[in-house]
């Protein structure tokens, strides 16, 4: 459903949809930088580049960047050398919002967590309530 709310880029007020998360201005400039981030990464040379060689070459901002990426505008499968920052620890993934490593280190805290209320659980009477028909 569209809502009304400022663009985040320039604060004019604009309908927001499922489709842009900025107004139709700012919308259009993210449309001409992302062309010339997809120009600059197709060309067969530039295909292994980081996003370090992309910001300084094409002059786009790295957030703009990353939102190509994280949005799935930017392929990158054809692209080995892109990605984003995990949410945690900031190393470059590919997929998801956390690395592996943090991924892993957060499943080991909830099993711990499960295991210590599960054993305090079992020190605690249970009560049975019965309802007469």
């Amino acid at each position: 459903m569209a809502e009304l709310m400022n663009c985040p880029a320039c604060g004019s007020l604009f309908v927001k949809n499922s489709v842009r998360d900025v107004c139709e201005k700012c919308y259009k400039e993210e449309q001409k930088e992302f062309d010339k981030v997809y120009h600059y990464i197709r060309k067969r040379e530039n295909r292994t580049a980081t996003i370090d060689q992309v910001i300084e070459n094409t002059g786009v901002e790295e957030e703009l960047l990353l939102k190509f990426i994280r949005t799935g505008r930017l392929n990158l499968a054809q692209f080995p050398n892109l990605g984003y920052p995990c949410a945690k620890c900031g190393t470059l993934i590919r997929e998801g919002k956390l690395c592996t490593s943090c991924n892993k280190d957060l499943k080991g805290q909830l099993e711990s967590l499960a295991k210590e209320e599960g054993g305090s659980q079992k020190d605690q009477p249970r009560n049975t309530f019965f309802i007469k028909k």
